[in-house]
């Protein structure tokens, strides 16, 4: 009896989020949170629930410019080591973007491991910008190369992470940050006081945050004042940005 073959595994792009566009002249791509090692699939429920209140929210504020958001179904639940599965998928979905709407501005948008995604894939040539929420990084390591930050240079990064954030370490994303500033002067960092991973607690404030950001870098709105201020403010001010209670984009 013959073997059946094993099914290739392959990554997709979830529906368009929110109202189609008629025509697309922007997207966004989100990056759900996954585990440091794993073979399995992910739930796909479970993996990006937490990602589609932020794809709304950014659809619906970029309607009128032709805004696309598509959530990434990855392969394998783990970043796996050097394998950087989610990494390789994240740089797929760009790819799949620029196939099925030609040249327009990608924003990759990250939770956890997702964000450590994002970060990684956003040297691609269609990404101009990269949200990473409460990242996941690495431990630093004197035996092993510190995580790149050179392939973000001419893109608009900011990370947002919780300061009680039991799950992944603000203080590594806040290095990360550091290194990249040094390489970029279009990085910065809020620091959301006393919030934890999911940073639940100030969810208004980051889903506005996240709305400012992604469409002053995908279609050059001007973005809020404390967002101006982090991206000039030198090392450590702007990367240690408090989010204040009640930030609204709407507060030029």
């Amino acid at each position: 009896m013959a073997h059946q073959a094993t099914p290739v595994r392959r990554a997709r792009l979830g529906r368009a989020l929110g109202p189609q566009p008629t025509a697309v002249s922007g997207a966004v791509l989100l990056l759900p949170g996954g585990d440091e090692v794993s073979a399995r699939r992910p739930s796909p429920m479970l993996a990006t629930a937490s990602m589609r209140a932020v794809g709304r929210r950014l659809a619906r504020a970029g309607r009128d410019e032709g805004l696309a958001a598509h959530v990434v179904h990855y392969r394998y639940r783990g970043w796996n080591g050097s394998e950087a599965h989610l990494a390789q998928d994240a740089t797929w979905a760009a790819d799949e973007i620029v196939r099925r709407y030609g040249d327009v501005p990608v924003c990759l948008v990250g939770l956890g491991m997702g964000g450590r995604a994002g970060l990684r894939a956003g040297g691609h040539d269609a990404v101009n910008s990269v949200l990473a929420l409460a990242p996941w990084l690495p431990e630093e390591d004197v035996a092993a190369p510190p995580e790149p930050v050179k392939q973000l240079v001419g893109r608009q990064v900011l990370i947002v992470h919780g300061t009680n954030d039991g799950r992944t370490d603000p203080e590594l994303s806040f290095r990360l940050a550091a290194r990249a500033k040094k390489a970029n002067r279009d990085v910065c960092r809020f620091e959301v006081h006393a919030d934890g991973h999911g940073l639940h607690q100030y969810r208004d404030e980051v889903l506005a945050l996240a709305e400012d950001f992604v469409m002053g870098a995908l279609f050059g709105r001007v973005v809020s004042r404390p967002v101006r201020d982090a991206f000039a403010a030198p090392p450590p001010l702007g990367l240690r940005m408090p989010l204040a209670a009640g930030f609204s984009p709407s507060r030029r």
